[in-house]
């Protein structure tokens, strides 16, 4: 296997429990023993400073992506391998993804949430197709796999989108799906809505 650019989104927030913050640092150390780099979110706080610790403690190379406006906020991860500063949050997203190979997702708030699903989409639209896990222990996301299991339902989102996303409670089998996860999903031309023209679908309609 070769080495993947992981990047984690995970929390930066200081009041929750120690046992994220622990995972955040398990993952760190086995990012680091499989030989792969860190991609994160640039804070040095909570689980985003665990999951580098733990990886730099373990010979890992670390990438922190932080913007302007948060730097002083999350306190600044000065001790990465590459610090990078961004002018706003958008660019910080870019940067993450275009440096990363993989990403896994640890439990998180709004803003793990929106990476999340911007990732997410993307994948099940075919724009990208670097493995997507969701690594939740403690059950933390398990109203967002009912939410997801009812919009499904629904037909709000198609059943497809459960493809592009692995989902465990083990940091071991989330680095083995990450590892293994490479395929892409082909988009169709429902993906994009339902009221697509047949010339568009049947590839005639004029560019």
């Amino acid at each position: 296997m070769s080495s993947l650019a992981v990047c984690v989104f995970c929390a930066s927030s200081s009041r929750i429990d120690q046992i994220h913050i622990d995972l955040a640092e398990q993952v760190g150390a086995e990012l680091a023993r499989r030989g792969h780099s860190l991609v994160s979110g640039g804070g040095r706080v909570s689980c985003m400073g665990a999951v580098a610790r733990g990886a730099r403690e373990g010979g890992a190379v670390t990438i922190g992506v932080i913007p302007e406006a948060l730097r002083d906020i999350e306190v600044s991860d000065e001790a990465s391998t590459e610090l990078i500063v961004t002018p706003d949050m958008r660019s910080r997203k870019g940067e993450m993804d275009r440096r990363s190979d993989a990403f896994l997702v640890l439990p998180g708030g709004i803003g793990t949430l929106e990476e999340l699903f911007e990732i997410w989409t993307a994948r099940v639209l075919g724009m990208h197709g670097k493995p997507l896990v969701i690594l939740d222990p403690t059950g933390v996301y398990d109203p967002l796999r009912e939410l997801m299991n009812g919009l499904a339902d629904t037909g709000f989102v198609r059943p497809k989108v459960f493809d592009a996303i692995g989902w465990t409670s083990s940091v071991t089998e989330a680095f083995d799906l990450l590892e293994r996860s490479t395929v892409r999903i082909e988009p169709t031309a429902e993906d994009y809505g339902e009221s697509v023209p047949q010339s568009e679908q049947d590839g005639t309609a004029r560019r």
